[in-house]
């Protein structure tokens, strides 16, 4: 890491003028709440900022604590391993008996419960093993590791993420007359997740008029099933309310390209971690949780239990449509 020194502790860092203020303020008596307000920041911050940058003894100051502040933000820091000789005797010792690095890190806060320079944690043992810039340990010792990795393994092959869902066209490019709700027919589309991940239901839910429909899913969920209970719900619609869907981006949907050319309805896929970008489909999947609640075995309802459940929900006064009902618009 590039060292801080030298940048004057911007960004986040408390100014020396707001040092100044805290000192003053606290000199008055007031409360950390306060002077959080006085200054802009939480009254957690001035609490962290008084503890750590108050010198043993003395008053808070803001010279002293600007010094300590700035001596502290300094990088690279001395690896704590490789000062506390005592502590990295333990920790290789525990390594050769085979603890994992969660296990040594656990029972030093039981034997030392009161010296924080006796602690360490798991990710500091797997740096020093495997970070050759932080070596204070032996590297030998990986090979003591449950895996016997010399080195890390990212849990996700590069590019994976990306590639789940080949040729998705992303929600940017989406006609503007979906986001107006103006023309019924654009649909967000998304699973309910059963007990385990072993089961689930497909949600469909119209942008303009909360209409929705159910999709029996009871062998499961992957891109074949998907496909095909996906495909037949939705040639059960007219023509006029195939335009689009809109769903995330599940590996169910991997055959895509096959669901848009059966039906007709162009697809739409969010961006990753965006479920805003389906509101209407994630609150009416929230609805739904009454009567498939979260932790259940989703596979035991039929095709028309789930007819049944959809009919109820849209016979449902809604405040967004002036308390019309879906399946009055529809």
């Amino acid at each position: 890491m590039r060292p801080r020194r030298g940048r004057n502790l911007k960004g986040r860092c408390l100014r020396f003028a707001q040092r100044e203020e805290i000192a003053i303020l606290r000199a008055q008596g007031l409360s950390l709440r306060v002077i959080g307000k006085a200054i802009g920041r939480s009254a957690s911050t001035v609490s962290r900022e008084l503890k750590r940058n108050t010198k043993p003894g003395t008053a808070y100051r803001a010279t002293s604590a600007h010094v300590l502040a700035y001596d502290r933000a300094g990088r690279p820091k001395p690896a704590k391993l490789h000062t506390n000789t005592a502590l990295r005797a333990i920790v290789e010792g525990d390594l050769a008996r085979k603890y994992s690095p969660e296990q040594i890190a656990g029972r030093l806060r039981i034997w030392f419960p009161d010296r924080e320079e006796m602690w360490v944690s798991p990710e500091t043992i797997y740096q020093s093993l495997y970070v050759q810039s932080r070596g204070a340990l032996n590297p030998d010792l990986a090979a003591c590791l449950r895996t016997g990795r010399t080195g890390r393994k990212p849990c996700r092959k590069v590019g994976q993420r990306k590639n789940r869902i080949p040729g998705m066209i992303n929600i940017s490019q989406r006609p503007p007359e979906v986001e107006d709700r103006a023309v019924p027919g654009h649909w967000e589309g998304d699973l309910i997740i059963g007990k385990g991940n072993l089961t689930a239901i497909g949600t469909l839910v119209e942008r303009t008029t909360n209409f929705t429909m159910l999709v029996h899913l009871p062998n499961g969920y992957k891109a074949e099933q998907m496909r095909e209970a996906l495909t037949s719900k939705i040639k059960t619609l007219p023509e006029a309310l195939r335009h689009s869907l809109t769903w995330d981006q599940g590996i169910e949907m991997q055959d895509w390209k096959t669901v848009k050319m059966d039906t007709g309805i162009e697809i739409y896929f969010c961006d990753p971690h965006s479920p805003w970008q389906r509101g209407i489909n994630e609150n009416t999947n929230g609805l739904l949780r009454q009567y498939f609640p979260k932790g259940t075995d989703l596979s035991i309802h039929s095709a028309a239990d789930l007819d049944w459940v959809a009919a109820e929900l849209n016979d449902r006064p809604r405040k967004r449509l002036e308390f019309k009902k879906p399946i009055e618009l529809i």
